[in-house]
């Protein structure tokens, strides 16, 4: 893995830092000849840190498939992507693994806990992949419960949780590691409006205060209404790519509550 990801350039000014995420003639096609799907058709976009953005567009717009793309759960036919300065598509297939592991946190609209375990358990899980030992990875899993307001559930397993706490707990999971990118796939779908503003109020707190970038896909303009960028995908392309007017509406909402 490039030096570049390592760890924050100590003493880089802010604006000499390269975006988290830069997509560059990004192109996607499925099959070949009469039968060939061009999922995406020459895809610029670019994401800086701190950033909060909301990426909408309907069934079969590309967005998913250049999410799979930016997460590196996929590769672009064509095109480049760099993720914080390091070209992705000169890593192999280790070297993105590590790069997912490391430096992105995943947050899903079906929560994907593992039924059997404990909160404090599913959270620990990304850091018994790094390897730490118990004793250390015990204390992160709490302050990452406590960042979500869930500390005192810690020993409940998900059946014992509302389908908000359950999702509050996959954030913690997805920042136990302290990622750079934070991507939410459609993170209110299974949800009511008051859990989906629970949600929508947790990591809007952690763009402002954590500074997380966030990358959230959805279809819902309501949802979409917390972000700062919205950007919008139709026929493998980006339509539009513009700053939220409503997103100062939700300053100062309520934090989570237990």
């Amino acid at each position: 893995m490039s030096a570049a990801l390592a760890e924050p350039r100590a003493g880089t000014a802010a604006a000499a830092a390269p975006p988290v995420i830069e997509l560059r003639g990004v192109t996607k096609t499925y099959g070949s000849g009469a039968a060939a799907v061009h999922a995406l058709r020459g895809i610029d976009l670019r994401i800086d840190a701190g950033e909060f953005v909301a990426v909408m567009g309907p069934s079969g717009s590309g967005k998913s498939t250049c999410m799979n793309i930016v997460g590196c759960l996929d590769v672009p036919s064509a095109g480049a992507y760099r993720f914080d300065g390091v070209d992705v598509g000169g890593l192999s297939r280790r070297q993105r693994a590590l790069l997912r592991r490391n430096f992105l946190g995943f947050v899903f609209q079906g929560y994907n806990l593992l039924n059997r375990t404990t909160a404090l358990e599913n959270v620990e899980l990304p850091l018994v992949y790094r390897g730490l030992r118990p004793r250390d990875r015990h204390p992160r899993a709490l302050r990452a419960l406590a960042t979500v307001g869930l500390e005192a559930w810690a020993n409940h397993t998900p059946g014992e949780l509302s389908g908000g706490q359950q999702q509050r707990v996959a954030i913690a999971r997805a920042i136990v590691t302290e990622p750079r990118l934070l991507l939410a796939d459609e993170p209110t779908g299974n949800l009511d409006t008051e859990r989906s503003r629970e949600i929508l109020v947790l990591l809007s707190r952690l763009n402002r205060e954590r500074g997380l970038t966030i990358v959230m896909v959805t279809h819902d303009v309501e949802v979409a209404s917390w972000a700062r960028r919205i950007v919008r995908f139709l026929d493998g392309r980006i339509r539009e790519d513009v700053p939220n007017p409503r997103f100062e509406e939700h300053r100062g909402e309520e934090p989570v509550r237990q």
